[in-house]
């Protein structure tokens, strides 16, 4: 039985990290396990361009602790007046590893997103020449959709007409939630990649709604039916390239999701690695955890895998905080409903 477990030090390539006294309350959560994040740049207002990506990365430094050692991958917030030429000189500086394309009103602090996806288009094609990846919170947002459907019917009427339009676009389908998004990667070339969270490899739409309302099982996209994980955690643990860790980490304080309108997000970069490993155990595939958490991200954003390495150890079970307590409020850590027994050893 393996009980020691070493694979090359992790990425997260989606990640939450907010701002001010909420940015550096869960920042440390995040470096002490992984190397590099792709920081989502959806904060109020957003990081809409090359300027306002470098003054928050700044602040993301500012804010690591002293010995800890961890890089920000930076993306800037696709607006339909976001400049072609800006982009491609960030991007070529190094400042800008991503775009983020939001549908408008789709998920937290999207209300300045996508909304004619005909005056984009100029950006993408620019994206494509250069080779910068287009990241994709991938849900419509038509009221009469279903929000169970919304990932199913973003594929078909947005993310395949426009990959079809722009030849040679690197595309991240961000935090997957759907067997048709696995269908739909599996199905297309290396130029297309979809990341997988923590949560949605464990929970489904009964963890949210079975018993009461649980407010911490929240997010956006919302959980779906237990087929839907078992195709997440099949994909996840196959070993195609395509696939590979985004948390999504999404920190609320704890008000702010236990309300009458709670905001969708759950909180995991704490206990982000004791999760994977249990579920990759349980399926006999701990062989090809480090693929999923380290190597295939690095090889799809073309950045070379980290030389550093991280140690897992099996054993008692792991206690974690119930929540992490941040200058912004208390935020709940996401609880897998089953106890951790691998912990990083330090």
């Amino acid at each position: 039985m393996t009980e020691r477990l070493i694979i090359r030090r992790p990425d997260d390539w989606h990640l939450h990290l907010r701002d001010g006294a909420m940015l550096s309350g869960v920042l440390p959560e995040t470096a002490r396990d992984f190397a590099r994040a792709i920081i989502m740049p959806n904060l109020v207002p957003p990081v809409v361009n090359a300027r306002e990506a470098a003054a928050y990365r700044e602040r993301i430094l500012a804010a690591l602790p002293e010995g800890m050692d961890f890089t920000p991958l930076m993306t800037l917030y696709m607006t339909e007046e976001t400049d072609p030429a800006d982009v491609a000189a960030a991007h070529a500086s190094g400042l800008v590893t991503a775009v983020k394309l939001y549908p408008a009103g789709a998920t937290t602090n999207s209300a300045s997103g996508v909304r004619d996806f005909d005056k984009v288009r100029g950006v993408l094609e620019k994206m494509a020449e250069i080779g910068c990846p287009l990241c994709v919170h991938g849900e419509v947002t038509d009221p009469e959709v279903d929000i169970f459907d919304r990932e199913a019917v973003f594929i078909d009427r947005v993310l395949d007409p426009i990959r079809r339009a722009t030849p040679g676009l690197r595309v991240v389908m961000e935090h997957l939630t759907t067997a048709d998004g696995v269908a739909y990667v599996q199905a297309n070339a290396a130029d297309l990649g979809a990341t997988i969270t923590t949560h949605h490899l464990i929970i489904t739409r009964n963890h949210i709604l079975v018993g009461g309302i649980k407010p911490h099982y929240y997010c956006l996209p919302v959980a779906k039916r237990a087929r839907h994980r078992d195709a997440l955690v099949a994909a996840a643990i196959s070993g195609d390239a395509r696939f590979f860790l985004g948390t999504d980490s999404a920190p609320h304080a704890d008000p702010t999701k236990e309300c009458a309108c709670g905001c969708a997000g759950i909180f995991s970069a704490t206990n982000t690695l004791s999760c994977l490993a249990e579920v990759f155990e349980r399926e006999g595939a701990l062989d090809r955890l480090e693929a999923f958490a380290s190597l295939n991200g690095p090889a799809f954003y073309r950045l070379p895998p980290n030389e550093a390495r991280t140690t897992l150890v099996k054993g008692a079970p792991v206690t974690y905080p119930a929540r992490i307590e941040t200058g912004a409020g208390p935020v709940t850590l996401f609880d897998p409903g089953f106890p951790l027994h691998w912990r990083v050893e330090r």
